[in-house]
């Protein structure tokens, strides 16, 4: 309708994204997508791909040649299987009290609600290697280090989900809403179970795909706390502890590497597209 008022009054008036848009879109494409197709171009070649005048295009025909030597230097399955245990656990506890938590600092009104998120968002100023030799001491006190529990326990659950729940339920629940739940008999956790969770999805959906991500890319802490049960990270950068690395080789593990996360990206995608329309649309 709006539309068919513009060509009435003879105003140029569209709603598909022009030639620039579709530009600018494309080359954001090909700067992100880039740096991983090299990756497995270099790591489907030999060594000559990185000493030749100009980088090869296209992918060579030793990419399952160089994932063999992968899987023979470096316990990659052990390594993959700690990874998941650790990416998803932590995700879907940071994912849970998050939103609990972020429900009740929207919608719960408490004495020093607001002090508390103060404090909480506060401590994203800290920077993590701070923390790293007390928490190390810690681990190693309560006899954890060696265990996958040393690297899950300290990030069940973070500052910023917790801020950024928080934020997104602010205003995505109207608090007649939760008045009427109230009114209607339900409890608190009812309240949240039925009317909270169910709004929060899309936010949810993002918070567990960041949080996945960053479990899955770490690698200083996993470092110090597990070496010899090693995550995907830490397995991977023993490619590189001979004095002569074969980059070839630590590309494909790279790559090996990163397919889980765009197998989830994929998966997620459809809700990841929801929580950002429904923010634009929110604001």
């Amino acid at each position: 309708m709006t539309a068919g008022v513009a060509r009435r009054r003879g105003t140029p008036f569209s709603t598909r994204p022009g030639f620039l848009s579709y530009g600018l879109l494309a080359a954001f494409f090909v700067a992100g997508a880039y740096p991983l197709w090299w990756s497995f171009v270099v790591g489907s070649s030999d060594t000559t791909a990185l000493t030749s005048t100009w980088p090869p295009l296209l992918p060579g025909g030793r990419f399952w040649i160089n994932v063999g030597e992968v899987l023979n230097t470096v316990p990659f399955w052990l390594a993959l299987g700690n990874s998941v245990i650790v990416s998803t656990v932590i995700t879907a506890s940071v994912v849970i009290f998050s939103t609990l938590a972020g429900y009740a600092f929207a919608k719960l009104r408490f004495r020093g609600r607001e002090g508390l998120l103060v404090f909480v968002v506060a401590t994203l100023a800290v920077p993590t290697q701070l923390g790293i030799i007390p928490m190390f001491i810690l681990m190693k006190q309560f006899g954890w280090t060696g265990t996958l529990g040393a690297v899950i326990v300290p990030t069940l659950v973070t500052a910023f989900g917790v801020f950024f729940m928080r934020q997104y339920l602010v205003d995505v629940i109207p608090d007649e809403l939760v008045e009427a739940a109230r009114v209607d008999g339900a409890t608190m956790i009812g309240t949240f179970w039925h009317v909270a969770v169910p709004a929060a999805r899309p936010a949810m959906a993002i918070l567990g795909l960041f949080t996945f991500m960053t479990a899955w890319t770490d690698y200083l802490w996993p470092l110090l706390v597990v070496p010899q049960n090693p995550t995907l990270q830490v397995a991977l950068s023993q490619l590189q502890s001979a004095r002569y690395v074969d980059y070839t080789i630590v590309l494909a593990g790279a790559v090996l590497a990163t397919i889980p996360l765009l197998v989830l990206f994929v998966a997620a995608g459809k809700q990841l597209i929801t929580g950002i329309m429904q923010g634009a649309v929110k604001g």
